[in-house]
């Protein structure tokens, strides 16, 4: 098995990295999960001076290697958000485009389910320029409430199934694909 720290840029990918749902893939795929989860509190806090502190600590708990799990945010490519993070070789840049609420937009099953809506599916999550304030307006459209804010949507989201595996099935969500295969590829790596 080999052990990861994960450093989250918010509360949003915290919770998804910590839920049970997730934890069960990590153990599945030969992960451990090096606890606590870090938040970093935003993407700004992803900068080498700090990442550098944080690694320390996360590796000091016996972390093997390092994933980071940011947004995009307004970056025109993935690769200028990784070139700003400036990863060591043992920590592993993942970046979901736009937003990590895009990959809510990419579990069909569980938004058919809370929009009670079988014939929701989001075509182009990742293109989806703001994802947290589309689903504000999609769960007002379709059920007349709102969804709170973030930490209520991811907290929903999760009860009621969404899981990276699931966002990794939509044709149009490359960026959750990568995160599982990034793991996979680690735990292959481990021996």
């Amino acid at each position: 098995m080999v052990k990861v720290g994960f450093i989250c840029e918010g509360k949003t990918e915290k919770a998804i990295i910590q839920s049970d749902a997730f934890q069960a893939w990590l153990h599945q795929n030969r992960i451990e999960c090096v606890f606590e989860v870090i938040d970093a509190k935003g993407g700004g806090n992803l900068l080498p001076h700090n990442i550098g502190l944080i690694t320390k600590e996360l590796a000091l708990r016996g972390a093997q290697q390092i994933v980071i799990l940011t947004d995009s945010d307004d970056d025109l490519c993935v690769t200028l958000t990784r070139e700003r993070i400036n990863a060591l070789p043992n920590q592993h840049v993942v970046v979901a485009v736009r937003q990590i609420e895009a990959w809510f937009l990419s579990d069909t099953e569980t938004l058919k389910g809370m929009l009670n809506d079988t014939g929701y599916y989001c075509r182009e999550p990742e293109k989806i320029p703001a994802p947290f304030e589309y689903l504000k307006n999609l769960f007002l459209l379709k059920t007349g409430r709102g969804v709170g804010g973030k930490a209520i949507l991811v907290s929903r989201m999760l009860k009621y199934g969404f899981t990276p595996e699931r966002a990794a099935e939509h044709p149009n969500c490359p960026s959750a694909r990568y995160f599982l295969t990034k793991l996979q590829r680690l735990a292959s790596t481990a021996g």
